[in-house]
């Protein structure tokens, strides 16, 4: 295990975690039925079902771990295989930059989903953007055989894109704290955002 490995571990990865949860659990409408997109090891929508009992939510992945939070159903990254309708809400925490085209994602997950979707992502503006992302995706990523196309938009790419899609922003929230204060600087700023959209 690598020094980034241990620092990644032991000191980012559970406060992304915490923040990242609280944000969520704080846009799901009550009593939801939630899809995961690209859940991992489901970890996070544990923590979030850990603040929002009311909550129900099942996991899909291209790579089903030996080990899960949620249940997790594996599918092909592409079409998500549940009926029109079938969730009220969907979530993608970042997951469509590691996708060649985001839209057709975007586009299933507004089909099973009534009420809305939750992204979190990232923007590419700002100083070194792009080279910065592509670091932080290496090592939060590449251990664990995720594919890394470090494909991010910029902020106005994705207002375009989900207006084409007729999908509506809700909330957009882009100061999330994911880090620690001598981390935040380099790897938050403006890199990251949860948006609600309908």
């Amino acid at each position: 295990m690598s020094v980034l490995d241990i620092a990644h571990g032991g000191f980012i990865y559970p406060r992304r975690i915490c923040q990242l949860g609280q944000t969520i659990a704080n846009l799901l409408p009550a009593n939801a039925r939630v899809l995961d997109i690209g859940c991992g090891d489901g970890l996070l929508s544990s923590q979030i079902v850990k603040k929002r009992s009311d909550l129900v939510v099942q996991g899909i992945d291209v790579l089903v771990r030996n080990k899960t939070f949620i249940p997790v159903t594996e599918f092909d990254g592409a079409v998500i295989p549940y009926a029109n309708d079938s969730f009220d809400v969907a979530i993608l925490v970042d997951v469509l930059h590691h996708t060649d085209d985001p839209t057709v994602l975007l586009r299933e997950a507004k089909r099973v989903s009534r009420k809305g979707i939750v992204i979190k992502d990232h923007t590419s503006n700002g100083p070194m953007a792009d080279l910065r992302l592509r670091f932080m995706d290496w090592v939060g990523n590449s251990r664990h055989g995720v594919i890394l196309p470090y494909n991010y938009w910029p902020l106005e790419t994705w207002k375009a894109q989900l207006t084409r899609l007729n999908l509506e922003i809700e909330t957009w929230v882009s100061e999330l704290h994911l880090y620690p204060w001598w981390a935040n600087w380099l790897f938050g700023s403006s890199l990251h955002f949860i948006a609600s959209i309908r």
